[in-house]
């Protein structure tokens, strides 16, 4: 069994519980209200600033030339490609972009963040691979039950893309050959990283379903 293979059976009910989510069900069937949409499209914009961040110091982490480009790709990918799918909705539904990071989009951005600048590589990299991967296997699923004229079918269509998919094989073959370079401890600390970021994710839709707010 490879290493991130393990680290997905670690993770399944998280996945599972995800996929329960009236968010993810709502999104299949178009009924996700608007302003749910837009709550999540602000903090999710606010999120890839700083995922794009952790990526490129990451890669800066990397031995391999190959692998620090390959992460400062996936910056890129995050600032250009899933910005533009941000601004279309941006448009449509008039969202403004000076929003505050809400606590559960606070807490996942600065547990990515710390991971990178104070972690190794191999754990930095473990850490960042569930954004892809749940992501890649929400829109699969996603777009297996959605039915045409659904009004988040761009965002399903992303998501569920070959370009989103083949970035996340890269993202899944790097961590494999990162923890094909350390020991045991370091793998656990690997697993332990990708779990908790698992659950941010989890933490991350159930934070926009319920328009989650600082307390005053």
């Amino acid at each position: 069994m490879k290493f991130t293979e393990s680290l997905w059976q670690e993770i399944t009910p998280v996945y599972e519980a995800i996929l329960a989510h009236d968010f993810i069900q709502q999104l299949i069937d178009g009924s996700l209200p608007g302003e749910i949409f837009k709550f999540y499209l602000q903090q999710d914009a606010l999120y890839l600033e700083d995922f794009s961040k952790a990526l490129a110091i990451t890669g800066t982490k990397a031995i391999q030339p190959q692998h620090h480009l390959q992460f400062l790709e996936f910056a890129r990918g995050a600032i250009v490609t899933e910005r533009a799918l941000h601004e279309s909705y941006f448009e449509e539904y008039g969202v403004r972009e000076n929003a505050t990071r809400s606590p559960a989009c606070f807490g996942y951005t600065n547990f990515l963040l710390l991971t990178a600048y104070q972690q190794s590589y191999e754990i930095s990299t473990a850490a960042l691979l569930p954004c892809f991967w749940i992501y890649r296997e929400v829109g699969n699923y996603i777009f297996q039950q959605s039915k045409q004229g659904n009004p988040y079918d761009r965002w399903i269509e992303t998501y569920s893309g070959e370009e989103f998919g083949e970035a996340v094989e890269q993202a899944i073959d790097l961590t494999d050959m990162a923890a094909r370079n350390v020991g045991q401890d370091q793998q656990e600390s690997m697993k332990e990283h990708f779990v908790r970021s698992s659950q941010l994710e989890w933490m991350f839709w159930d934070s926009a379903y319920q328009l989650q707010q600082w307390e005053p």
